[in-house]
This record gives C-alpha cells, structure tokens and sequence, in this order.
C-alpha cells in the first residue's frame, strides 16, 4: 500500500535587522541593518555619505578606508553591527567650517591623486598612518600606505602630501 507522503512547506525568513548606533563625523545616528551588512554599505546606503568609495570589496584597495575611534580599516571587510557605539570618521568629516583638514589640502597642494578614486580611502589611511606614529621616512610612509592602490600612480606626490602634514604636526 502506497504511503502519501505528508509535505510541510516552510518559509526560510532571513533573520531580523539589528538597531546600530554610531557617532558618524560627530553626528550621533542610530539605525537598523541586516545583520551581514558593512559598514561601508552602512555609510553609503543608510547614512548616503558616498565619500567613501566601494573599490575591490575585498580588502585589497584601500578605497574604503574610514576611521573607527582613530584606527584605520577597510570598512568593506568590517560588519556595521561590529562597531555598534564606535566613532567613525569618513572623509566627509574631516574639513571643519567648510575649511578643508591639512591632509585634504596637502593632497591638493601636491596634485596627490588624478582620477581621484582612491583619494578619501588615501586621505584617511594617511590620517590614521599619522596618528600611529611609526612611519618617519618616505619608505616606511610607502610601506605602510601599501594597503591603498591608485591606479593613477600618483604615489610620490602622496607620500609627499604626507610628508607636508608630518612635517607640520
């Protein structure tokens, strides 16, 4: 005797949103997010600061390079739900009073980008390479600016860029 099979259909739900909060530029900001988003999707689709650029995904450019409580990262590799209560600076936050940071002018003074692309990750990676304090030389400033690719090639006008700022602090 044939046996009818009982069919049960189940509906796979994706797992609820999770509230952030984050001090964005200064502006504190709550919000909900699907637990795997970045924070770079965060910035850039929730809180529409485009600044920061989406290059590799992968962690291999730099273009995506945000500040998290001072640090540098890639903010396509780091889930917004991660740095729930951090302060992140993007590129957007770094001119003060409509008055460009000295690492933006620095970059404009030494004609330090061409596309402009990789330029905010640049910026910001440069900003916290400074806040670390261990490059002193323009070799060290290349090896530890060698996460942020231009395609441009305008590396010797970076690090001169760099150069200026350390020069001024």
């Amino acid at each position: 005797m044939a046996r009818a099979l009982a069919t049960t259909q189940t509906t796979l739900l994706p797992p609820g949103k999770i509230s952030v909060e984050l001090v964005v530029n200064g502006v504190e900001t709550k919000f909900d997010v699907a637990p795997w988003t970045t924070l770079l999707d965060a910035l850039r689709e929730r809180l529409d600061l485009t600044g920061t650029k989406k290059g590799c995904d992968h962690g291999q450019c730099g273009a995506c390079t945000v500040l998290v409580d001072g640090r540098r990262i890639n903010s396509c590799l780091t889930l917004a739900v991660m740095k729930d209560g951090a302060k992140v600076t993007t590129i957007e936050g770094l001119a003060t009073d409509g008055a460009l940071h000295p690492m933006q002018q620095a970059f404009i003074d030494h004609d330090a980008f061409q596309c402009g692309y990789c330029t905010p990750g640049q910026i910001c990676s440069a900003m916290g390479l400074i806040a670390e304090g261990k490059a002193k030389t323009p070799d060290e400033i290349r090896e530890m600016m060698s996460g942020n690719i231009c395609r441009c090639a305008a590396y010797p006008n970076i690090v001169a860029a760099i150069q200026q700022v350390m020069g001024a602090s």
